[in-house]
């Protein structure tokens, strides 16, 4: 008896949700009603640990994630974040090669060899985790200081570094659309070269923990070793040089990018990553939810206090770069 007015009281609560949402936001599309119905669920869940969280404050949570780099950057990193600081983090589960992400967490086990696209079936457990929302829940949200913990002496050059984080990857169950082609690469490297140590960023799939995107070829890498071998450097090349310095990829990523005020990166957790480290990000992002979501505007400059500037073609980011960089 007890479950079927459980059901019911559901059902009843999940109808009436839907409702506020459908009448608060109608101007928005289905989709983005579908994320902020979870952001909703999220707030909700989170009531019924006040006592553990606010008075007992004792290390009770774990948790556990393996879905897309990207949401994992904005919100589970920050969420387990506040969960050490707040005294109340006691195990993260995540993928291989996230041990540097959850630098703070004692009990950090890297438990998952790929990632799993989530398709739509969030943890509600985890606040914010369905991605995208007009709204954020940020009262357990912190920001991770991945600059000052990973400063160091290794990556210092005689000019300011500018790195440059491309991807070549499948998006949205179809072939790359934000990407810095092999053209604009040419621009960038003439005309940042004589000021900057520019370092290029798109690794090869053997790197990195792979999810639901296929990596594919741009052929970019032998054009640039060719043409501009001296003007240039690989985070590649300098990783597999210093190779047991590292943990993984991602912690060389860390590292690197802790010494650094000038990034340009494309859309996705590369974007995403590139701004954690304060200073400037010029993001290639053609289109997106991130876009009408303004996220851009909210959780991208949160994540460090970073300036973001957004470019919807290469052509822009090339003006950006111009305005941004070469005219400051």
């Amino acid at each position: 008896m007890l479950n079927y007015i459980s059901k019911i009281f559901k059902l009843f609560f999940n109808k009436l949700l839907t409702l506020y949402i459908l009448i608060r936001h109608y101007e928005m599309p289905q989709t983005c009603r579908y994320f902020i119905r979870y952001f909703y669920l999220g707030k909700i869940v989170q009531c019924k640990y006040f006592i553990h969280d606010f008075i007992l404050k004792k290390p009770y949570k774990v948790i556990c994630y393996n879905s897309e780099f990207a949401p994992e950057l904005k919100f589970v990193v920050p969420f387990a974040y506040w969960h050490h600081l707040n005294g109340t983090l006691k195990q993260t589960y995540s993928s291989k090669q996230t041990k540097g992400l959850y630098f703070f967490s004692e009990n950090h086990i890297e438990k998952y060899e790929e990632r799993v696209w989530c398709d739509f079936n969030y943890d509600i457990e985890i606040p914010n985790s369905q991605d995208h929302s007009l709204k954020y829940d940020y009262s357990k949200w912190a920001q991770v200081p991945f600059k000052s913990h990973y400063k160091n002496n290794l990556f210092i050059f005689d000019k300011p570094i500018v790195v440059i984080a491309n991807r070549y990857n499948s998006e949205w169950d179809g072939g790359p659309i934000s990407y810095i082609d092999i053209p604009s690469l040419e621009y960038l490297i003439k005309v940042l070269s004589p000021n900057f140590t520019l370092i290029y960023n798109r690794p090869s799939s053997d790197l990195i923990v792979n999810d639901n995107s296929k990596v594919y070829n741009l052929n970019e890498k032998e054009v640039i070793r060719n043409k501009y071998y001296d003007k240039i450097l690989f985070a590649e090349d300098l990783f597999n040089s210093s190779e047991n310095k590292f943990d993984s990829f991602n912690q060389f990523q860390l590292m690197l990018y802790a010494n650094c005020e000038k990034f340009i990166s494309v859309h996705g957790g590369t974007a995403v990553l590139a701004s954690y480290f304060g200073g400037k990000n010029i993001i290639l992002s053609s289109k997106g939810i991130e876009h009408v979501c303004n996220e851009f505007e909210t959780i991208f400059p949160k994540l460090s206090g970073a300036k973001i500037y957004v470019a919807k073609s290469c052509k822009q980011l090339l003006e950006l770069v111009e305005n941004v960089y070469l005219n400051e």
